[in-house]
């Protein structure tokens, strides 16, 4: 069994990051430039959205960070989107979410011009990765991809059930693994809360990415030998020993299924870790203008 590690993986990526960066201000160009619009104070937001400006700080990039509290209008936020839009020196921002109730989140997502929209949650780019097109991937999905990429796991005509149907995790994988590219190519099944015989297509499948946000959904007897397995799942789940008072718990249970896998992800310090890399790398993408 190979554990992958996605936070070795991640800051090997953001030191190659910041290695491009440093050459490209040498040659004059532009130090590439993300901003993020921050509503509230919820605390999984405030620490995830500071662990990309430590990020951003690794890879050489400038970032702004712009706070609203949470009885910010949607008006004031899509004149702030407008304003990032038209400004020259940003090449990417996100919007952080989930946004509060009186805000349409559909709305804000549509606003950000397609060619900044690093989370790549704009129906553009969700529509150009559909087929193939130069696009923003959304994070998560990207991570993973890499992840395979950098353990040379092969996919080509290999079966892949996806646990989820989100679009943020669990359409655009099934999207991704399907395509023909390297890693991709594999034959997708997506399941969900209303499948059935899940237990039975779960146990054919030569990778398993679990991503349903159920802690400790997926058993020993759901996988079989020698499977890979990525767990996106990041449940807080309490625990009085931890000085938190709580535990991050995948949708997997690691210690039963571990010894079946060839390769399998830990939570934490899986695919947590290049969810923000990948980030990274699509403002590094934004600032070339590649599409």
């Amino acid at each position: 069994m190979t554990l992958i590690d996605g936070k070795a993986t991640s800051e090997q990526i953001k030191q190659e990051i910041a290695v491009e960066v440093a050459a490209r201000i040498s040659q004059g160009e532009k130090r590439p430039h993300l901003a993020a619009i921050l509503v509230g104070h919820d605390g999984g937001s405030e620490t995830y959205v500071a662990n990309k400006v430590k990020a951003c700080e690794v890879c050489g990039f400038k970032s702004t960070l712009i706070r609203y509290e949470d009885d910010v209008t949607e008006d004031v936020l899509l004149q702030k989107i407008d304003e990032l839009n038209n400004d020259k020196d940003v090449d990417g921002f996100i919007v952080q979410l989930p946004l509060p109730r009186h805000i349409n989140e559909q709305h804000i997502i549509e606003a950000i011009d397609y060619r900044k929209d690093v989370d790549g949650f704009h129906p553009v780019n969700v529509g150009r990765m559909s087929i193939g097109l130069p696009c923003f991937v959304s994070a998560t999905p990207a991570g993973i991809l890499e992840l395979l990429r950098r353990y040379d796991i092969p996919t080509s005509g290999k079966k892949c059930v996806i646990l989820g149907r989100s679009n943020i995790v669990g359409k655009p994988m099934a999207t991704l693994m399907m395509q023909k590219h390297t890693p991709g190519d594999a034959t997708v099944t997506v399941c969900h809360s209303h499948s059935t015989n899940l237990v039975e297509e779960c146990r054919q499948a030569d990778i398993l990415i679990a991503a349903m946000g159920q802690p400790n959904f997926v058993k020993a007897d759901m996988v079989k030998e020698g499977a890979v397995v990525i767990d996106v799942g990041t449940t807080r789940v309490p625990d009085a020993t931890r000085k938190s008072g709580f535990k991050l718990t995948g949708d997997v249970k690691f210690d039963e299924v571990a010894p079946k896998c060839s390769f399998i992800t830990p939570v934490p310090g899986g695919v947590g870790p290049m969810t923000i890399c990948s980030l990274m790398m699509n403002t590094l993408k934004a600032a070339k203008h590649l599409f």
